[in-house]
């Protein structure tokens, strides 16, 4: 999906998306500091701390409040290089109709504006779409699927966040049939001119609205997107992508990509932790740790350098995009992180993969893999846990939609564990708004 989700750091500017926290500045590249008995700090062995979180610990990040009683959506659907698509033609001609949106019209005068509709107007800023088209890693293992031999040629294809319309670009490039590009930011407007300058009007039909709203005169053989968001499931559009799936796509059809999974690694970053969180213990002297009680509950998006992972890399959960739903939005996973060497744990890592099945594609975002504008989540743990190699942190995550706005998310946390220098048992919440 080229355009309609994501959130924060380059992606979106600390204006838009203040709750996700960024390190200011390029990522630096660390050198972790092996444990020794002359530079270690353990707690001493004697002594068994016992962290306990309470829920009322962790503060709520403010939200903003915007109402929800919009009720003007995109305009209805243009294909180019016709300016009306609510045009139909004869049934004896055999011609499928042009596609609409169901979505009524502004009419002018100041509009109540909801979560959505800030979502949707973030994204039609190019700079946005910039950062993405320049992550090569992403943008060409998506060409790389599509051209993929009997993948799109000759198909009908419904692209679902179709932004600038570069995957519309590559299907019809590709050979395809006819591809159905569905988009609700105002970025559209450009896909317009950028496919007329490419001169593929013939081919893609490019539509503004939700795909809730949008009908299609016809099935597809191809459903794709890049609907994949921070954490996965930050601003994703997996949702939209599910409802497209079952309204347009034929039995034997596909979805590309078809797999993400879900891995989860213990990292050592006392670098970034020192000046960004416990600095608020103590400011000029003066104890402002509520603060670092809010920075404790945003996740990080940035990138952890390999040298960083001080545990095992773990298998958290994989999402079938044939086969999902809708109650998948919210999951759970337990984890089991054992120590690879004597270390502190600072923060828990987390990045997917995507899989093009049917092209044999795939892609990390992994710290061990080349850079992504995904780059990794990190949850930093209340107090750094000291693990020797051997010793294993167990612990749960709960991924939840908020209730508020679907496309952010509530993090719960809980794990244990018992070691030589500590024994700890926490339960911590963070909040992607």
């Amino acid at each position: 999906m080229d355009s309609s989700r994501h959130a924060q750091t380059a992606r979106k500017t600390p204006k838009t998306k203040k709750a996700v926290a960024k390190r200011s500045g390029s990522a630096k590249v660390k050198q972790t500091k092996k444990m020794s008995s002359s530079t270690t700090v353990p707690p001493p062995a004697t002594t068994t701390a016992t962290t306990a979180a309470p829920a009322e610990d962790v503060p709520v990040v403010p939200e903003t409040t915007v109402p929800t009683t919009a009720t003007t959506t995109p305009a209805v659907a243009t294909p180019l290089p016709a300016a009306d698509a609510t045009t139909t033609a004869s049934a004896s001609s055999g011609t499928p109709q042009k596609p609409t949106s169901t979505a009524s019209t502004a009419s002018g005068g100041a509009l109540d504006l909801t979560s959505s509709d800030y979502y949707w107007n973030s994204y039609s800023h190019y700079s946005i779409h910039e950062e993405m088209l320049k992550d090569h890693v992403r943008t060409d293992s998506y060409r790389r699927a599509i051209m993929a031999p009997g993948v799109v040629k000759g198909k009908v294809v419904v692209d679902v966040g179709c932004g600038t319309g570069i995957l519309s670009l590559f299907c019809a490039s590709a050979g395809a049939k006819k591809v159905y590009a569905i988009d609700c930011a105002e970025i559209i407007e450009q896909a317009k001119i950028i496919v007329k300058a490419n001169r593929f009007e013939d081919v893609i039909v490019l539509i503004k609205g939700k795909v809730e709203d949008v009908e299609l005169p016809e099935k597809c053989d191809v459903l794709i997107s890049e609907w994949m968001g921070y954490f996965l499931m930050y601003e994703s559009m997996l949702d939209s992508v599910i409802t497209a799936r079952d309204k347009w796509l034929k039995p034997d059809g596909i979805v590309l990509p078809d797999k993400c999974s879900l891995h989860i690694a213990g990292i050592e970053d006392a670098e970034y932790r020192n000046t960004k969180i416990d600095w608020w213990n103590s400011v000029y002297g003066y104890n402002m740790s509520c603060i670092r009680e809010i920075a404790l509950s945003e996740p990080l998006v940035d990138v952890a350098e390999a040298n960083m992972i001080t545990t095992n890399e773990l298998f958290m959960k994989e999402f079938n995009v044939m086969a999902a739903t809708h109650d998948d939005m919210k999951w759970e996973s337990g984890f089991q992180l054992k120590a690879l060497r004597e270390e502190y744990c600072h923060a828990l890592c987390v990045w997917f993969d995507v899989e093009f099945s049917q092209s044999h594609v795939m892609f990390s975002t992994g710290p061990r893999s080349k850079y992504t504008h995904w780059k990794q989540a990190v949850l930093y743990l209340r107090e750094p846990v000291s693990m020797r190699r051997g010793e294993t942190l167990s612990g749960n995550l709960v991924c939840t939609p908020n209730k508020k706005n679907p496309r952010d998310l509530d993090i719960q946390l809980k794990y244990d564990f018992v070691g030589r220098y500590q024994e700890v048992h926490v339960q911590q919440t963070f909040y992607m708004h």
